[in-house]
C-alpha cells in the first residue's frame, strides 16, 4: 500500500525509564533502544486502508480507530507489515490464540509499555508533558466522544494525542500469574477524568475479548 504514514513515524532516541505499578508498588528501570513511533494514534482512514472495514463506534476518517481488541491491533500490524514487504512481528497460534513476537522482525508492532511511557514523557519528568487542557481530550473537553487526531499540542518529540482521546494498546503482558494473557494499555481516553489521564497510568484487559469505544493503538517499528 502507498500511504504517507511512513513519513509520520518519529525517531525516538534511546534512553532509560523507570516504571511503577500502583497495585504492587513495584518499581523497575528499563533501557530503551532507539525505535520509530507513529506521531498519531492509528486513524480510521489508515485502518480501513489496511483491514478494509471500520470497527469504530465514532465514525470519521481522521478520528482514531477504536473498539479494537489487542488481537485486532496485532492483525493490523502484521497485515501492514506484509503489505510493505516487511517480516511480521507477531505470530498467532490458531489453536489457542496465543500471541508471541519476534523481537528481531522488521515489521510494524505495538510499542512496549516502557517505550510508550518513555516516548510520552519525551524527556519531561512530570505525570504529563504539559497542561492537560492543551495536550489532550478528556472528560471535561471532549464532548464525550473521540476527536480528530493532531488538534492538541504535541509533546517535545512531536507526538500527538499521547494522553487522552483514546487509550492505546501496548505489547506487554500485565501479570501472567494473576491475570494470565491480559495485555496493557496506556494514556487515558476521552471519557476519563483528569486524574486518570497521566503518562504513568496503567490498565489491562483480555487480548481477544475486550474492546471499547475509547481504546485504540499506535504503531511502532524497530529502527
Amino acid at each position: 500500500m502507498k500511504s504517507n504514514f511512513l513519513e509520520q513515524m518519529v525517531e525516538i532516541p534511546g534512553g532509560k525509564i523507570t516504571l511503577r505499578d500502583d497495585r504492587t508498588k513495584e518499581k523497575w528501570t528499563v533501557s530503551i533502544q532507539p525505535f520509530l513511533l507513529l506521531k498519531f494514534p492509528v486513524t480510521q482512514d489508515l485502518y480501513v486502508q489496511v483491514i478494509h472495514h471500520n470497527p469504530s463506534t465514532y465514525i470519521g476518517s481522521s478520528l482514531p480507530v477504536e473498539t479494537v481488541t489487542f488481537k485486532d491491533a496485532v492483525i493490523f500490524c502484521n497485515t501492514l507489515s506484509s503489505q510493505n514487504q516487511l517480516a511480521p512481528y507477531y505470530k498467532i497460534n490458531a489453536e489457542n490464540e496465543e500471541i508471541t513476537c519476534d523481537v528481531t522482525a522488521t515489521g510494524f508492532r505495538l510499542p512496549t509499555e516502557a517505550e510508550w511511557e518513555y516516548a510520552c514523557k519525551a524527556g519531561t519528568t512530570g505525570v504529563r508533558y504539559g497542561e492537560l487542557e492543551s495536550i489532550g481530550w478528556y472528560k471535561d473537553n471532549s464532548e464525550h466522544k473521540t476527536q480528530n487526531v493532531g488538534q492538541k499540542a504535541p509533546n517535545p518529540w512531536g507526538l500527538y494525542d499521547m494522553l487522552g482521546n483514546v487509550w492505546e494498546w501496548c505489547s506487554d503482558l500485565y501479570d501472567t500469574e494473576v491475570y494470565g494473557s491480559y495485555r496493557i494499555f496506556r494514556g487515558g481516553g476521552f471519557c476519563d477524568t483528569e486524574r486518570s489521564v497521566m503518562a504513568t497510568t496503567r490498565r489491562r484487559s483480555h487480548p481477544s475479548k475486550f474492546k471499547i469505544d475509547d481504546l485504540g493503538f499506535r504503531i511502532a517499528k524497530n529502527s
